[in-house]
């Protein structure tokens, strides 16, 4: 199973129900996407709870995610998903960094400088492997 495509999923589950905040096993790689997601403004805040929430008898760290909602109640992302599967890795030079609904959105994309937005690696001229889109 994919962790990313999972946790792309998780969030887009819970704001089409319009939680609050979401909790999910961590990861470095999930931390960093979240973090990217906190600076752009999709999300609130990132979090990491030690040992699980709420003392759920784990010893695993957990991501805490507190999504964000417009004025008018609908979510802030209002899609997320995954470009690059486990079964056909999706890689861009420099010159192919895609646009991501004509800048509205964004591209996440894992770099040998590590995971940055589209517009940071068309900037810093770096190429690498799409994780995924977010608008």
């Amino acid at each position: 199973m994919d962790p990313i495509a999972d946790m792309f999923t998780r969030i887009r589950n819970a704001s089409a129900v319009k939680k609050a905040e979401l909790v999910l096993p961590l990861s470095k790689l999930k931390y960093e996407i979240a973090k990217i997601l906190e600076t752009e403004g999709w999300i609130k805040k990132a979090t990491i709870v030690p040992g699980g929430l709420n003392n759920r008898r784990n010893n695993f760290d957990e991501l805490q995610i507190q999504l964000k909602y417009r004025k008018n109640g609908k979510p802030q992302i209002s899609s997320i998903q995954k470009i690059s599967k486990p079964g056909l890795r999706i890689y861009v030079s420099k010159d192919e960094i895609p646009t991501v609904l004509n800048n509205f959105g964004f591209a996440i994309i894992s770099t040998s400088q590590g995971l940055m937005t589209n517009k940071e690696a068309k900037k810093q001229k770096i190429g690498g492997e799409v994780i995924g889109e977010i608008f």
